[in-house]
């Protein structure tokens, strides 16, 4: 996409855009176990040269909670979260990424983000936003998790209120109703940024006594090529897990606007935008990034009209990286509430409960993928991994499962098989068929009812030609039809070549 010059449109989209990162970035940057300012860095240069490649006009990115997390738990194992180690391993790892994807996006493999079925993704998401949720809450409150787990510190955070710290609940509260409430208001409510405008100064007026940010260093970023390459082999999975699984959300998002807008949208050009963007977050220092979906619907709503306002963002983060200290006094809580107020439309209880009830197949999928991703954590891409193996498990039963209705009027017997018929299920129809035959040996024909097929491959055209053959053999007659125009070519070599019925006959 051309960038022409950015309109009023674009720069209000974009600074408001950057007025929600900045805050935002903080906690996810907690959230990837580094340093806060480390998400402001992955504010900065990756959405402002992702922009020159992308192909939806809307898309912003920067630091997301999903990538956040599957960063984590890539490295947490590897060293100490927030070292010096873990920062430098984070920034390698963004690198790898982002020559992943361009590399991908090159090869015009972008159309890899539409092989996660539905189902995957709807369990994935919901399983890592329940993490993310439940990782936060030993901030809202305010108490120190134990290093036990993800979930089993959330649940002693839960179970232990005499350690609770009043204040920074008021903190997480009143943050929570300040977003969700201004939400309500206008769309366009600055309620993040209200929220952490008003924690700092009430945070430094009172003298909050609570977790804050601390320290931050002030200054613009520094660029580096010193990478940690002995640890290329420890990253090379868990980046190539990133840019797949990370890859769904932003082109999910700039499918959807391009959709309601009639706009064309690229795939391969999105994965070279997002590849480009992580190796800007790994130069950077930063961690992985990804297309974050309420910052472009901000992007949109704000009135963006082209990439620019993306590029506008970046900027503004660029330029106000000197004033991040006067986000230190800024109470942990109120990070910790807005991430939980980014990620809990992810929760998508209803959708699995609806899935059961239209396909208990598709419903394992999902149920499956969601407990193996809370099951597995903080290395949840392997719930991803377990829900692609349980699609495939659902395909397979499928493809070797057929149903066969039959009715007997005088001697004819027709038989309607419904599913796909190949080498594999093609015997379970023959075995109805001889049984039938053998139960009625005053049978004359038989008539093998095709429309209910939903392919006849080449190999099942085959075995059905055999069965056919040997009937006839037998004195019957056998007619096939309803052939249907995906199976005509394989039918008409094994079973003749009528375009509609096709009777053999001895």
């Amino acid at each position: 996409m051309r960038l022409k010059r950015p309109s009023t449109g674009d720069v209000i989209a974009g600074v408001s855009v950057a007025l929600v990162a900045i805050p935002q970035s903080l906690a996810y940057a907690e959230l990837a176990g580094l340093p806060p300012q480390y998400g402001l860095f992955a504010s900065a240069l990756p959405p402002l040269l992702a922009a020159a490649f992308v192909s939806s006009r809307y898309l912003q990115t920067g630091p997301v909670a999903l990538t956040a997390l599957l960063t984590f738990g890539a490295l947490e194992s590897l060293a100490v979260p927030a070292s010096t180690e873990y920062i430098q391993l984070a920034a390698l790892l963004a690198l790898l990424v982002g020559i992943l994807r361009v590399s991908l996006g090159l090869l015009r493999l972008g159309s890899i983000a539409y092989l996660l079925s539905e189902p995957v993704l709807l369990g994935f998401t919901t399983g890592a936003a329940i993490l993310i949720m439940s990782s936060q809450l030993p901030k809202v409150f305010d108490v120190v998790p134990e290093g036990r787990g993800v979930l089993a510190d959330a649940a002693t955070a839960l179970a232990n209120p005499s350690e609770w710290q009043w204040e920074a609940m008021l903190f997480a509260a009143g943050s929570l109703a300040v977003i969700f409430g201004g939400r309500w208001l206008h769309r366009l409510f600055p309620g993040v940024l209200l929220a952490v405008a008003g924690g700092v100064i009430v945070s430094a007026a009172l003298g909050y006594s609570g977790s804050t940010v601390g320290d931050l260093d002030g200054g613009f970023l520094s660029l580096g090529l010193d990478f940690p390459w002995d640890s290329f082999g420890d990253l090379i999975l868990p980046a190539v897990a990133i840019a797949l699984v990370g890859f769904a959300e932003p082109a999910s998002i700039a499918r959807t606007f391009a959709a309601e807008e009639r706009l064309p949208w690229n795939a391969n050009r999105e994965m070279v935008s997002q590849g480009v963007a992580n190796l800007a977050a790994g130069v950077s220092g930063a961690f992985p990034v990804g297309g974050s979906f309420s910052r472009s619907s901000l992007n949109r709503l704000a009135g963006a009209t082209s990439p620019w306002a993306g590029a506008i963002t970046g900027a503004f983060v660029l330029l106000t990286l000197p004033m991040t200290p006067l986000l230190e006094d800024l109470p942990r809580a109120i990070l910790g509430a807005i991430v939980i107020g980014a990620v809990l439309k992810l929760v998508k209880i209803g959708p699995l409960i609806e899935l059961v009830r239209q396909s208990r197949p598709q419903a394992l999928v999902g149920i499956g993928t969601l407990v193996a991703t809370l099951a597995s954590a903080p290395h949840v891409e392997r719930g991803v991994l377990v829900g692609i193996g349980l699609a495939l498990a659902v395909h397979l039963y499928r493809e070797m499962t057929v149903t066969v209705e039959s009715r007997r009027i005088d001697d004819t017997l027709t038989v309607s098989p419904h599913g796909v018929l190949w080498f594999a299920t093609v015997p379970q129809l023959e075995r109805l068929i001889r049984s039938e035959v053998a139960e009625h040996p005053d049978l004359r024909a038989i008539v093998v009812d095709l429309g209910s097929v939903g392919r006849l491959d080449y190999t099942g055209a085959a075995a059905l030609g055999r069965i056919v053959s040997e009937l006839t053999n037998a004195g019957i007659e056998v007619s096939v039809s309803n052939i249907r125009p995906g199976a005509a070519r394989a039918a008409s070599v094994h079973l003749g070549d009528d375009d509609d019925i096709t009777s053999v006959s001895g």
